[in-house]
């Protein structure tokens, strides 16, 4: 007896709605380039990329570039997802979401690798990404997301590819001489490859190398406010001078212990703060248990904190960079804080429309 033939869903027929549909299922499960669009409207940013970007140039020979708004949402993209210059051009390529995120259709040219990576160092040269970074907190005062009722300041080691070196080689980089490695004419390639101004440091009897991000951040709305990079052996205290400013005057300041000590009480008062630092016992000098009960009534307000940086780990690229030089660190850096402050601000007004 002949088996009856079953039959299946028909499959690999373009519907006249395929593409929208597709995009409509996307955001149902969740396309995160969605609420990335919803933060914030990217034109604001065109002024600034070709005012710092264009060069006067008499001729028009050559290819037209990039819009430079573009290849900006493309390292948008590149960040937010831990991409290589090659893995981005591909999914830019290959995946609907990005596309659609981009505003390219099918056919459209997409930059190379070469380009992606030309245009970022361009930005990198010219601190750009701290401008951008600024732009968009100007927009967050003006429509009334930054509170200032309190700040909260903590740092993060931003990992870099590791360097095998000799002891010699690591002594000459630690000591600040690292120029003066790698300069023969066979070596010029092998120099472009090595990170003379990233460190090794241990915490918690873990070792970290790279960089450190220090963030203050907006007690209120967990929005970043300012921030700077340095190698990660820099002590988090370090950078409490560069991070507070004259604004944050009358706000209370939270922090944990590493942050205490006579020099950044200073700090603290110069701008004008309310100390809400944790206090820290020493030894054969335990903290009482009124200290220990004021620790954790600050811990209630500088626990937040915590939560950026368990978004940009668990969301984002979690501050692991492919790059050479705190330079170029410090780039990665801007773009991964803008691009949370990004999705924070969507998650904000999805909490303010639930509410009403």
């Amino acid at each position: 007896m002949k088996k009856k033939q079953k039959k299946f869903k028909t499959t690999g027929k373009l519907s006249l709605f395929a593409v929208a549909d597709t995009t409509e299922t996307l955001a149902k499960l969740g396309n995160s380039l969605n609420r990335l669009e919803s933060g914030v409207d990217f034109e604001r940013f065109r002024s600034i990329l070709e005012d710092e970007l264009t060069t006067d140039s008499k001729s028009n020979a050559g290819a037209r570039p990039y819009s430079y708004l573009l290849m900006f949402q493309i390292l948008i993209l590149q960040y937010c997802y831990g991409l290589s210059d090659e893995q981005t051009e591909y999914q830019i390529y290959d995946r609907l979401s990005f596309k659609n995120f981009l505003k390219l259709s099918d056919g459209d040219k997409v930059p190379d690798a070469k380009t992606i990576w030309a245009f970022r160092e361009k930005v990198s040269t010219l601190g750009l990404e701290k401008k951008l970074f600024s732009l968009f907190n100007e927009f967050l005062k003006a429509s009334g997301l930054i509170l200032s009722e309190g700040k909260m300041v903590d740092a993060s080691f931003t990992t870099v590819p590791i360097q095998r070196n000799t002891k010699e080689e690591n002594a000459k980089i630690k000591a600040g001489s690292g120029e003066e490695l790698w300069n023969e004419p066979h070596e010029k390639y092998k120099k472009r490859q090595k990170d003379t101004e990233a460190r090794w440091t241990k915490k918690n009897n873990t070792s970290h190398y790279g960089y450190k991000n220090h963030t203050k951040v907006d007690t209120a709305s967990k929005l970043i406010t300012n921030y700077i990079v340095t190698d990660a052996s820099v002590h988090d205290s370090q950078a409490l001078a560069a991070l507070l400013s004259i604004a944050d005057k009358d706000q209370t300041l939270h922090a944990d212990s590493a942050y205490i000590g006579e020099e950044q009480e200073k700090i603290i008062t110069k701008a004008g703060m309310i100390n809400k630092v944790h206090e820290k016992g020493a030894r054969n000098r335990p903290l009482t248990e009124e200290q220990k009960a004021s620790n954790r009534d600050k811990s209630r307000k500088r626990v937040r904190v915590e939560h950026v940086y368990g978004f940009i780990k668990n969301t984002m690229s979690d501050l692991s960079l492919r790059c050479i030089g705190l330079q170029r660190a410090a780039t990665g850096v801007g773009f991964i804080n803008l691009i949370y402050n990004i999705f924070r601000v969507e998650q904000l007004q999805r909490i303010t429309l639930s509410k009403s």
